[in-house]
């Protein structure tokens, strides 16, 4: 196929396009600095700065993984208002590119994440799961809405609800692991918030599988059949680093420096990938002790 990829040049775009490329693929990859992408990218991929350059280009399916990182600032307003406009300015080229071309393509997999279910406790969370109304919602609720606006000309849309994707060159992971091997870690707020995961090959294997199976749409929760509370998880990781996880960082301390965005850390939902799990997809790291033997044990 040939497979338009926003957001190629990330965490999870790098290896999504090195497997498409290996399986025999077409890479059409948009990028704001096309050179520098290109030099990451598997040779013979086809980079361009717009989405919309694509046009009069045979486009079989989309991968839409671009955005401003969630995590990247302090949420003022200002800084809001990019994290919701670069996630549907660029997903609405792609809408836009869908009514361009002479046959639209089959399949849309857009991205969102699991803050759009909100804050929501202990209790398992599918994706029939009512949402809490907050900014995290709301900004993965229009993300959703308009990726769906391709269903207008006959495109498949698949939603990828993402939890916190696991490797060591990338993602929180990286971040947490050098604290972690001084043994400066350990649990955020009371620890009882959920964090659901998944590693980033795991990540990789939903959309080729959402690529291919040509009657699944809608949102799909990608994340392992196992989460865990924040509290499990930096245990899990210190045990397999051989460190302790003693010092903790008070959610107080965690609001006065972050402000809004303290609640990226202090709440969760306990994803079950239900409707993947339905359609027969098999993950290769359902816990989180196989996947952190594989990635540090690199």
């Amino acid at each position: 196929m040939r497979i338009l990829i926003t957001g190629g040049s990330g965490f999870i775009g790098q290896l999504l396009c090195q497997r498409l490329h290996d399986q025999g693929h077409t890479l059409l990859v948009v990028s704001r600095s096309p050179d520098k992408t290109e030099r990451l990218l598997p040779a013979g991929s086809d980079v361009r700065a717009k989405v919309l350059d694509f046009t009069g280009t045979r486009v079989d399916a989309m991968v839409n993984l671009a955005g401003e990182s969630i995590a990247g600032k302090r949420w003022s307003e200002a800084q809001k208002k990019k994290l919701v406009e670069s996630r549907l300015a660029i997903t609405g080229d792609l809408v836009t590119l869908c009514g361009k071309l002479d046959t639209p393509p089959r399949a849309l997999v857009s991205g969102s994440a699991m803050g759009y279910y909100g804050a929501q406790g202990q209790r398992p969370v599918d994706e029939d799961t009512p949402p809490h109304d907050e900014f995290n919602h709301r900004l993965c609720a229009g993300w959703e809405a308009t990726a769906r606006e391709a269903e207008a000309y006959g495109v498949r849309v698949a939603l990828l609800r993402t939890g916190l994707v696991l490797d060591r060159n990338g993602g929180a992971l990286k971040q947490m692991l050098p604290p972690f091997k001084m043994g400066l870690g350990g649990r955020i707020g009371d620890g009882r918030q959920y964090m659901p995961w998944i590693h980033r090959l795991d990540m990789v294997r939903i959309i080729e599988f959402l690529l291919d199976q040509e009657v699944l749409n809608g949102p799909f929760n990608c994340s392992a059949p196992n989460p865990v509370t924040n509290d499990e998880f930096v245990h899990t990781l210190a045990r397999h680093l051989h460190r302790p996880a003693m010092i903790p960082m008070p959610a107080t301390a965690l609001k006065i420096a972050l402000g809004e965005m303290s609640r990226l850390l202090l709440t969760g939902a306990a994803m079950q990938p239900r409707r993947l799990e339905e359609a027969g997809f098999t993950f290769h790291y359902p816990t989180l002790d196989e996947a952190l033997s594989d990635i540090l044990g690199r």
